[in-house]
Parts: C-alpha cells; sequence; structure tokens
C-alpha cells in the first residue's frame, strides 16, 4: 500500500484477527498499540501470547504496556545474533504468508482508497473471501 501502513494480527493459522491501516509516517510500534487496543476491544478468552517483530523492540514500554492493559504476553521475534542471510523465523513467516494470500486480490495491490477506513475493509473483504472459498471446498 503506497502511502500507508498496514498492522495485522492473524492467529496461528494465519487468520486475521485485526486489522489497522495508518499513514506511512506513523512509527511501527505505535502501530502497535493502535492494533492491539483494536483487538483488546474483541473478546479474545483464550488469547495469551502475541508474537511480534524486532521492530516493535523500538517502543521499551510496550511489552509491559501490553501486559498491564490486556494480560497478554507480548514476545518479540528476533534473528539469532550469529546468523547471516535470511533466515525463516519462527512464527513470524505466519504473517507474511497472510500477506501474500492477500496479496492475490487485486484490489489490494494499488492503493485505491482515499481512506484508511476503506482500506481496511478491503482486507476484511478479501480475508472473507479466502475463508469462503476454504469453507467451500473443505469435505
Amino acid at each position: 500500500m503506497k502511502g500507508r501502513k498496514r498492522h495485522i494480527v492473524v492467529d496461528t493459522r494465519g487468520n486475521l484477527l485485526t486489522v489497522v491501516v495508518h499513514a506511512a509516517n506513523v512509527q511501527d510500534y505505535v502501530g502497535a498499540r493502535q492494533v492491539l487496543k483494536r483487538l483488546g476491544q474483541q473478546t479474545w478468552s483464550r488469547l495469551t501470547k502475541i508474537w511480534a517483530d524486532a521492530i516493535y523492540k523500538g517502543d521499551k514500554d510496550l511489552i509491559s504496556w501490553v501486559q498491564s492493559e490486556f494480560g497478554w504476553t507480548l514476545e518479540v521475534v528476533e534473528r539469532p545474533a550469529d546468523s547471516k542471510g535470511f533466515q525463516v523465523l519462527p512464527k513470524r513467516w505466519v504473517v507474511e504468508r497472510t500477506f501474500a494470500w492477500l496479496g492475490r486480490n487485486r484490489r489490494l495491490s494499488k492503493e485505491y482508497d482515499l481512506l484508511p477506513d476503506s482500506s481496511e475493509c478491503w482486507l476484511y473483504i478479501a480475508m472473507t473471501r479466502l475463508l469462503t472459498r476454504r469453507l467451500a471446498l473443505s469435505p
């Protein structure tokens, strides 16, 4: 999305739980608070742990804020210090796979919408389409 960033939260299977789209000049860890607040407004009785990318370490208080605000554990997944080149990180690939699924939708390949809310709606529509197709194919 040109000029915008999207922060998503997915479950362990890569299904979209919530999304926040905002301007590209908003730091990732600020966007993390926005998407986690939206996630906290929903009912997730079994949610206990959230894995996050290393960029979210930029906010020193984010881990303690998530624990005190929602009672969840935020674990930042980082590359091993001795690794070189590309390396698949545990749990991180789930989100990347979801981005790949969503990227198959032509509507999401370009930024057509003026409002972030419209962009969020198209993400939900794309995920609904994906899940509906999976349900139709399941035995």
